[in-house]
């Protein structure tokens, strides 16, 4: 993967090293640290320079990112991809439930990182899968994937900073009495369990859930939900801990009646662009099988 992004240096930066320069548009050590590495890395004038090279405001400064290898350990495999979105620095799926989203015992080639390895490999482009917000195998919607180490930074430093928005939809049990609230409990393991996740007082860690009730039926209500942390299972645990499972979940609440899958989608992603500073929104429907229970 080969990327070329160009900067202009602001007046407050006069006599910033390249690298120091670099830190305050998102690179991190470990960035700099491998573009050193790279051919023709930063770029002024049309002259290679090195990275303690001092700029002047007003310089045109080139950073060259050239990556070479893939992902050893996803191989690249056929499979259908709904794009939403794409430039050179990430790209938007729409992931349907039942894909998981890397490969993992036995499903080392039917994952969304194989189809994308493919999807690259048919363009003779290297690979390397770097996502932001995992998804569950079995929850469907938005995932965001960054196609360099830079952006990848930027975004991983966003969702540390509960800069990068997560709404998800969910249908679960019952109807809420509280239409529009927060689940701010701690979430922990299940002893002797790597999967499983319950509320944890003790040894857990802070979770907190931001819901409203948008729509309800026939016993279920759907849920619109905002997450402030992303806890593993964090969705799932906390309507499980106020009486509320997600239907169609095989872990907290079996219930298949309506639902072969628990019954979450990642419906909308908002962040800011990584390298453009553009304002990004994504929106994905809910998926035929949830929608057909509110129809």
């Amino acid at each position: 993967m080969k990327r070329t992004l160009e900067y202009t240096i602001e007046s407050e930066y006069n006599g910033f090293t390249i690298d120091k320069y670099l830190k305050t548009k998102g690179y991190s050590s470990a960035n700099i640290t491998a573009i050193k590495k790279m051919p023709e890395n930063v770029v002024i004038d049309g002259e290679w320079v090195h990275m303690n090279r001092r700029l002047a405001a007003g310089e045109s400064l080139t950073v060259n990112i050239t990556e070479e290898e893939s992902s050893e350990k996803i191989p690249p495999v056929e499979i259908p991809l709904d794009i939403v979105y794409e430039d050179e620095d990430i790209i938007v799926v729409n992931k349907p439930a039942g894909l998981p989203i890397h490969p993992s015992l036995n499903h080392y080639e039917d994952s969304l990182a194989n189809g994308l390895a493919y999807y690259y490999n048919a363009q003779c482009k290297p690979f390397i899968f770097r996502c932001a917000n995992r998804l569950d195998k079995n929850t469907s919607g938005l995932t965001v994937i960054a196609k360099h180490l830079v952006s990848a930074n930027i975004i991983s430093t966003m969702v540390k900073n509960r800069e990068f928005h997560r709404e998800y939809y969910a249908i679960v049990r019952g109807t809420l009495e509280i239409k529009e609230g927060t689940i701010d409990v701690p979430i922990g393991r299940v002893d002797n369990s790597i999967i499983t996740r319950c509320v944890d007082f003790e040894h857990g860690e802070s979770a907190i859930t931001h819901y409203k009730v948008i729509a309800e039926k026939n016993g279920h209500s759907l849920v619109a939900i905002h997450l402030e942390t992303g806890r593993t299972h964090q969705i799932r645990v906390h309507f499980k801990y106020i009486g509320h499972p997600l239907i169609g979940d095989h872990l907290y609440n079996p219930d298949m009646e309506y639902m072969q899958r628990q019954a979450l989608h990642s419906h909308r992603i908002q962040f800011t662009h990584p390298i453009t500073g553009q304002e990004m929104d994504f929106v994905a429907e809910l998926p035929a099988d949830m929608a057909s229970l509110f129809s």
